[in-house]
């Protein structure tokens, strides 16, 4: 500016401040600034990797979050590279395929022993206890920012807390993947058979086991390896039109066989002379509200039928736009969706074969009916697209006991599941019938996952300063966990009385 009048300078600076009159101000605001952004979001990240782990770093004060405010983790452990691209529609498959299963076929058994009435009450409150229990899940995991059950569980009580977590887990997940692939060992050699008019039990390679393994080697294996969760949306989508379809056939049958139905006969049958009379209701009567010895079976088998606690954090850290109010929305759904679908299967089913009916009800029907044999096909296909989901939960509690801070590695990730589906294969080929399963794991894993761990995690991980010790909300999560003790107690007594006299044994189950 060398050559100009003061005048003129003070112009020219002028006009350059009304130009970009926050330039200077700008630069050092950012030159102030920067160290001090620095420094906090240092102390946030170490702040961040400490609660993941379940501990805070000594000498620091944790400011705890509110359940809207949940973040997303840093540990790259906890599956974060694909974290939020999951639709709500996807999440409510995953979530229906996990809910729903094998215990679909058991409910109308259930219903047998407890009575219309009964048992749908029981039903709703079973579907309405779970809804809260995954309330609880959500709060306590927005709380502390932890999106895995088996942190939870170490957040609660240290390492013994994840221990404990990450066994039941594992126990549930496995006695329903039992579940499932001992339908498939049961089903699939009637269809097979069917198809090529052969007898089930006369050629080897129509064995239930043979087929179990085929099954499991070429196509739940490759589904089992899959990365991520998110992406067997489309066949837990496939899963659930499955099963909508056995629900239509199974109405459809309650109008067209005639009452009294016989064991595995249908209503063509039932007027050939030559018919047997083992098993029939000759009174065709529904009972309103009944009980009895068979109760201690009933009843798991329909906690059982919404046990889905493993999979809602997974399926969380993969919703896209995640809140728990979003999570929460996805639960509601799948539950009040498998609830319909619940009542509506036992309620006909049981119209049907009333006091006969057993405890797999499609052995109920025959095996020449076309329809059926569509229904066993949509019923295998079903129950084998929904094994993988069942086995993630399973894999990644083993992972989080194992080595917790371990990244994603491809060789643990493909021999956890080999491992995992060789067990399971060898229990369904020494497991008998597929209603010890569902009374074992209904009495035991299904309350620890429904009532006591979600009670327990609240009481524990919510600080007093959100929820006082003798708060409404506290005493609900109290009483909560006493009921599931309860349930737990009661169904095991009168399992092992059941045992010991000798009344399990009953004909035709």
């Amino acid at each position: 500016m060398a050559g100009m009048s003061a005048e003129e300078q003070h112009e020219v600076a002028q006009e350059a401040e009304q130009h970009d009159p926050n330039h200077v101000q700008l630069e050092e605001v950012v030159e102030a600034e920067e160290p001090t952004c620095h420094g906090a979001c240092m102390f946030q990240m170490e702040l961040q990797d400490s609660k993941m782990n379940g501990a805070l770093p000594e000498g620091t004060v944790e400011h705890s979050q509110g359940p809207e405010d949940f973040q997303p983790t840093q540990d790259p452990g906890q599956f974060t590279d694909f974290e939020g691209k999951t639709s709500f529609g996807m999440s409510v498959f995953n979530l229906s395929n996990a809910i729903m299963g094998s215990g679909i076929l058991g409910l109308a058994y259930a219903m047998a022993h407890t009575g219309v009435i009964f048992f749908l009450v029981l039903l709703l409150c079973i579907a309405l206890l779970s809804s809260y229990s995954i309330h609880l899940l959500l709060t306590c995991a927005g709380v502390v920012g932890i999106r895995a059950y088996e942190q939870l569980g170490q957040r609660a009580f240290g390492s013994v807390g994840k221990i404990v977590v990450a066994v039941i887990i594992c126990l549930h997940n496995v006695g329903a993947m039992s579940s499932y692939l001992f339908i498939i060992k049961s089903e699939f050699p009637l269809v097979i058979g069917t198809f090529l008019g052969k007898d089930p039990e006369g050629d080897w390679f129509l064995k239930g086991n043979l087929l179990l393994i085929i099954v499991s080697v070429h196509i739940i294996l490759p589904l089992a390896l899959m990365k991520h969760l998110g992406y067997l949306g489309y066949t837990s989508g496939l899963s659930l039109i499955c099963m909508l379809f056995f629900l239509i056939s199974v109405i459809y049958k309650k109008f067209q066989l005639v009452c009294p139905v016989g064991y595995n006969e249908t209503a063509m049958e039932i007027e050939h002379p030559t018919l047997p009379t083992q098993g029939l209701n000759r009174s065709c009567e529904a009972q309103m509200f009944t009980i009895d010895s068979q109760m201690s079976y009933t009843v798991p088998i329909m906690a059982f039928a919404f046990v889905c606690h493993p999979e809602v954090l997974p399926i969380y850290t993969e919703l896209r736009r995640p809140s728990q109010h979003r999570m929460q929305a996805v639960a509601n759904v799948s539950i009040g969706a498998m609830f319909c679908m619940y009542a509506l299967t036992a309620t006909f089913g049981y119209l049907t074969f009333y006091d006969s009916v057993e405890a797999e009800m499609l052995h109920m029907y025959s095996h020449k009916d076309l329809l059926i044999l569509c229904v066993r096909l949509a019923v295998l296909l079903a129950v084998t697209l929904t094994v993988p989901v069942v086995l993630f939960p399973i894999r990644r509690a083993l992972q989080q006991l194992l080595f917790p801070s371990k990244a994603f590695s491809w060789p643990w990730h493909v021999a956890i599941a080999l491992v995992l589906l060789v067990l399971v294969n060898v229990l369904v080929i020494c497991v008998p019938t597929i209603r010890y399963i569902f009374g074992v794991i209904g009495s035991t894993s299904a309350p620890s996952l429904i009532f006591m761990l979600p009670s327990i995690f609240y009481l524990r991980i919510v600080p007093s300063e959100l929820e006082p010790l003798f708060s409404w909300p506290k005493i609900q999560a109290l009483c909560f966990g006493v009921l599931g003790v309860l349930f737990m107690a009661g169904s095991l007594g009168f399992m092992f009385a059941n045992w010991a006299t000798g009344q399990s044994h009953v004909s035709g189950h």
